[in-house]
């Protein structure tokens, strides 16, 4: 795995954690920002082909 595909996953991972966390506080304008973050980030896994598993979030 190169540093990119591994430094993506990572912040995936991180994202995925922070949108959770911030479900389970209440915090929905912090929900929307987490998931918008996600969501670019799983677009820019797609584009340069790295799959990434779904979690559920």
């Amino acid at each position: 795995m190169d540093a990119f595909t591994a430094g993506l996953l990572q912040r995936i991972e991180t994202t995925e954690s922070d949108l959770s966390r911030a479900r389970d506080e209440g915090d929905e304008f912090l929900v929307e920002v987490e998931q918008g973050e996600l969501d670019d980030l799983r677009r820019l896994a797609a584009e340069h082909g790295v799959e990434v598993g779904l979690t559920g979030i």
